[in-house]
């Protein structure tokens, strides 16, 4: 892909940088981890510092002293996880600040407006989430909305930003294959620079998203990048990139990272576990990361028990390396025509905890 503020290999894995900061890693660090596009979200960064401060550094990426690409999401999935305090109708979404408590608005053009004063490299669409399981008819009405607020998102992209950057569509449809084939093709119609699917992770077991990324991913176009949103463990990400979809985002490296689970291509280890409080090795001694290069896991599991910060930032550093590090060698393989022989490895070197200790 290729952006404003340079181009894109994929598959690729986007850190999450919700309030505009990946947390507790500088942007030079995001940069020695290989990461080549950050997630940040529209709905906090509206409500907190709001448009108008980061309008004064001209965007986004001077503000966070990011110089490479940026997506932001459109607002919709936190409409959904924070639906106590918002109302859906044809115009938009009301809602409350969950800061403040103050009333706001947002329209599909509004959210465009506002990734605009941000300067995103890649925008998406105003799209209503729906959580599982929900029936039919509610999942139907949220396709129809879904599909009305994408034409007139691309309205205003065309009209207020010039198509200057990327849109993306939102395809939804919940668990139901027949309204995630009409979402597509609507969306197809109407024509973006990319598509994404929406609705996952929201509920249902893992065996279902699968089932659905397996249905719907054929039915966007090839030539087209396939985001599949809020996705997940690397088992999760190695099995869409089988299935074909190219872009990825979601909070465990860093979310879990400051729980104390760290990942590994051999499983996941829980540091806060005894059996690492004299362990002189690093967390994976095939890991490039500043971490593994310097720290045992007996230190990071000191640090964690005693909730210093440090243990955040090390841990972080580790996971994000890891995740980025997976998305290279996913490319590295699809490009020698290896993929299929890398996933069958991967699977093979999964082993539990214990057994990697």
């Amino acid at each position: 892909m290729h952006t404003r503020h340079g181009s894109v290999e994929t598959p690729v894995f986007m850190p999450v940088g919700t309030l505009g900061s990946v947390k507790s890693l500088s942007p030079e660090e995001l940069c020695e981890a290989g990461a080549q596009i950050i997630l940040g979200n529209t709905y906090h960064l509206y409500l907190r510092p709001g448009c108008e401060v980061i309008e004064r550094f001209s965007g986004l990426h001077r503000f966070m002293h990011w110089e490479k690409p940026i997506l932001t999401d459109s607002g919709g999935f936190q409409v959904f996880s924070l639906s106590k305090l918002a109302r859906i109708n044809e115009e938009g979404v009301s809602f409350q600040s969950h800061i403040d408590g103050s009333s706001h608005l947002l329209t599909p053009e509004k959210a465009i407006e506002i990734q605009g004063s941000l300067e995103s490299d890649i925008i998406m669409c105003l799209d209503q989430c729906v959580g599982h399981p929900a029936d039919t008819q509610k999942t139907r009405e949220a396709v129809d909305l879904t599909t009305r607020w994408a034409a007139r998102s691309k309205m205003k992209w065309e009209e207020a930003l010039n198509a200057e950057n990327a849109l993306f569509g939102i395809v939804q449809g919940g668990m139901h294959g027949f309204l995630r084939e009409r979402s597509a093709a609507e969306l197809v119609d109407i024509g973006f620079s990319g598509y994404a699917l929406g609705g996952l992770s929201v509920g249902e077991p893992k065996e279902l998203m699968l089932e659905m990324s397996d249905f719907t991913l054929p039915l966007l176009p090839e030539h087209k990048p396939r985001y599949v949103m809020g996705v997940g463990t690397p088992e999760d990400i190695v099995n869409l990139v089988a299935l074909g979809a190219d872009m990825f985002d979601c909070v465990m490296p860093t979310r879990n990272a400051r729980n104390g689970q760290l990942f590994t291509d051999y499983g996941t280890i829980n540091i806060c576990n005894a059996r690492y409080t004299q362990d002189v090795d690093p967390i994976d001694s095939g890991c490039s990361c500043y971490t593994c290069r310097n720290y045992s896991r007996a230190y990071l599991r000191h640090l964690y028990m005693n909730r210093e910060l440090l243990s955040y930032r090390l841990n972080t550093i580790h996971n994000v390396h890891y995740y980025l590090n997976l998305m290279q060698r996913m490319r590295k393989a699809i490009v020698e025509n290896e993929f299929e022989g890398f996933r069958r490895g991967f699977y093979k070197e999964r082993v539990t905890e214990r057994q990697a200790a």
